[in-house]
């Protein structure tokens, strides 16, 4: 990832998830992938994806917590009350984070207990022209 790719990362997910301390870095042991920050702390992974023709990314972030404290975790993790947990019609295994109306991503437990999570949030090449 180029630096314009990486700062249009940063700018999309900023207003994605309404905070604007997210910082989007260069993974040290990949320069095609990169890093989501928090603060000091690394919260997600970002890949690239191009396979199809497409550039596109994958972001993935682990969530140490049970489903029944997702939403109040993931508020108080982004400093964002608009992020809801919402249902998935006809899916059981897995919830959609959105922030307020908008579809952020779908969150799948790691383990049978749902003692942990994985959110996972695509951004394609043209969600990324406004930024």
């Amino acid at each position: 990832m180029d630096k314009i790719e990486l700062r249009k990362l940063q700018a999309f997910l900023r207003a994605s998830f309404g905070n604007d301390s997210l910082r989007v870095l260069p993974a040290p042991r990949n320069p095609d992938d990169a890093e989501v920050h928090l603060g000091e702390r690394s919260i997600a992974s970002i890949v690239v994806d191009d396979e199809d023709g497409d550039r596109s990314f994958a972001m993935a972030m682990k969530i140490p917590v049970e489903r029944d404290v997702l939403q109040d975790y993931l508020r108080r993790l982004f400093e964002n009350d608009k992020l809801r947990i919402v249902p998935r019609p006809r899916k059981q295994d897995s919830v959609e984070l959105n922030s307020g109306d908008d579809y952020l991503g779908v969150i799948s437990a790691d383990d049978p207990m749902g003692r942990s999570h994985t959110l996972q949030v695509a951004i394609l090449d043209f969600d990324l022209e406004d930024y």
